[in-house]
């Protein structure tokens, strides 16, 4: 097990932690995506992919955030709709809704699309310009933004991704569907 030195971890925000193994330059790559008005980024070390909107699978019993699987080469991948996940409803597909693939789940990794409604660009936000995430105001929760970066004079809300896609908390979700059903 690797002994980190409190001097290679960052803290973005007040939860998303984020530790420099090799003592190499701070990550400060986000891909950032709208949802809405509202632009978002994710560590751009999450990200393995963005692909074109295509027909999903529905699998029953599934919360409405889910919104089915894909097959990702040989492999089903489910496919999140983060309006729906972050309580506005699920998403309007449009020209430039895409499916963004990520890795999340720590130890454990885990393949999960993010269904966007538009992809912006790879961006540089330098760790000075990530501020802490306001624990109000925001029309998500609190929990699930990592910070607030600063980017061409507007504020990017930062994602802790492993909260957002948290498969415990889906999985509670999907039981809470079927009790239901």
């Amino acid at each position: 097990m690797n002994n980190i030195d409190s001097a290679n971890v960052v803290t973005y925000g007040s939860n998303a932690i984020v530790a420099l193994q090799s003592g190499a330059a701070l990550p400060s790559q986000f891909l950032t995506f709208m949802l809405g008005e509202d632009q978002y980024a994710v560590g751009i070390l999450h990200i393995k992919e963005i692909i074109e909107y295509g027909s999903l699978a529905t699998v029953p019993m599934m919360p409405d955030c889910v919104r089915g699987v894909i097959n990702l080469r040989g492999a089903v991948v489910p496919v999140m709709d983060l309006s729906a996940r972050f309580g506005r409803g699920q998403s309007v597909i449009g020209k430039r809704s895409c499916i963004v693939i990520v890795e999340a789940g720590g130890e454990e990794k885990q393949v999960l699309g993010m269904l966007v409604d538009a992809v912006n660009a790879v961006v540089e936000i330098a760790a000075g310009d990530i501020e802490p995430a306001p624990s109000f105001g925001t029309r998500i929760r609190p929990d699930f933004i990592a910070g607030m970066g600063k980017y061409n004079g507007r504020f990017v809300i930062l994602l802790d991704i492993e909260r957002v896609l948290s498969s415990e908390e889906i999985v509670e979700m999907a039981r809470g569907t079927a009790a239901v059903a």
